[in-house]
This record gives structure tokens, sequence and C-alpha cells, in this order.
């Protein structure tokens, strides 16, 4: 999909706030790190402190644009995550929020293991089994509504497509391709979102943007409605949005 970069920066920078946390995860005095999914770049700089070498990664040329501008020095690169090109070199996999976009898990993880060395760590954080789920049966009920009142037939939305596994779904995909798995575990995460009255439909924005971008604005705008309607009375708290994520956060190392 396509990303505003700038936006994601300004808006919800929460997902590298949150994630600031992962990085205790990683010990210190590492050789090679990738970040995979790193967005604008907001945690790869602290990787360098704990790493001789980090790559970025992002399917995203607007967010590599922005990643490279905030560290020149490090090395970014415009590329899917399933297309890494390491062989058994590569001493951790640091990823925060970006796995659940990624809809061909089995090769994604075959990938992963191919890239790093025996005794190398995937340290990573992602959506878990429920996460936005208020969010996404709202937002799915209005789309489908507004496409009908279109005269436009039911639609297979891309937001029903993110990968949102249960710790353990994911601990045994892991398992099968090699991994030893040291932490695997969800939590809720409720998140507030910036910007008041305007957060959700800024959010809505940004993350439902694929299926979005086939509706006229107007009909997008009915669509921000109904779902703020749908979930006001659950989700709106002391003038704004609060979000209901819920995370998996694991430690893995390979054979």
């Amino acid at each position: 999909m396509d990303w505003d970069a700038r936006l994601y920066d300004q808006s919800h920078d929460f997902v590298a706030a949150y994630g600031e946390k992962l990085l205790g995860l990683l010990p210190d005095g590492l050789g090679f790190v990738v970040d995979v999914g790193c967005g604008t770049g907001a945690l790869t700089e602290a990787l360098t402190a704990r790493a001789a070498r980090v790559v970025g990664i992002d399917a995203s040329p607007d967010m590599i644009v922005q990643a490279r501008m905030r560290l020149p020095r490090v090395e970014f690169l415009v590329m899917d995550a399933c297309d890494m090109p390491w062989n058994g070199c590569v001493d951790a996999l640091f990823s925060n929020a970006a796995l659940h976009w990624i809809e061909d898990q089995e090769r994604l993880t075959s990938v992963m293991a191919r890239a790093l060395r025996p005794g190398g760590l995937l340290v990573c954080e992602f959506g878990a089994q429920g996460n936005i789920g208020r969010i996404r049966a709202a937002f799915g009920a209005a789309f489908q509504a507004v496409l009908a009142g279109e005269g436009i037939g039911p639609a297979h939305l891309n937001s029903e497509r993110f990968y949102f596994p249960s710790a353990q779904e994911y601990a045994a995909l892991l398992s099968r391709h090699g991994f030893s798995v040291r932490l695997a575990e969800e939590y809720d995460r409720p998140t507030p979102l910036k910007g008041g009255e305007e957060g959700l439909a800024r959010w809505m924005a940004q993350f439902f943007a694929q299926d979005l971008d086939c509706v006229a604005p107007e009909a997008q705008e009915k669509v921000f409605a109904a779902v703020a309607d749908a979930l006001r009375a659950s989700m709106w708290n002391n003038g704004g949005w609060i979000a209901d994520y819920r995370r998996l956060r694991v430690v893995a190392v390979k054979h």
C-alpha cells in the first residue's frame, strides 16, 4: 500500500513510541541487525547503538525517503521483507508493528530463518488475535453499507487480510521453520489516537487506505461518520478515541 510518511510521523508516532520497550529485548554488541518494516526509521537509530551494522528495510518508498532524511548515515532499502537476500549472516531481525501486513507468512518465516545465522535472534511485535477487532467490524459494516447505497456490490476488504495470530499459532509457525521460541505473549494495549474528534478518521485514512481509495471522498466521509457513531459509546473517552489494540510480542532463536 502507499503510505503518507509525514502524516504517519505526525499522527501515528505512537507506533514507534510503544516499540521502544521492544528494543530492550535485544542484547548489546550485535554485529548485523535488520530492522524489518522500519517505516520512517524512528526506532532504527536506537538499533545503531546495539549493533555494528544496521540495515532498515521497508516496502514503502515514501517511508524510506523519510528514514534516509532522518538518518543519512544508515543504510535503508526499499524492499519487501519476503525478498530479503541475506543468507545466514544476520545476528538479529527486529520488527515493530510490521509483520501483520504480510500475507504470505510461510514464505516470510522461511526467509527470516534463512537470513539469520545459527543462534540469531528474531525480536518482533505486531498485531495479535483480536487486534482492532471492534474497529474492523465497524469499518466493514459501514463500508459495505456505503457501497450498497452507491449501488455497488459487496467488496472483499483488504482490511480483513491482516495477519493477527494467537501466540500459540505463531509459535507453531516459527517452530516449523527452525526457531526455538523463548517468548510469545499476547496482551491488550488500549491505544489513544491523536487528533481529538478527527483521530479515528485519520487512523482509518492511513491504515485502511487500500479500501478507502476505491470510493469517492464523499463516500469516505460517510464511512468515517458511521464508524464513529458505532464506536463512540465504547471507544470515546475524555475527548479522544481509544483504539482496541492487542499485541503479540515474540523472541525466538534460530537453530
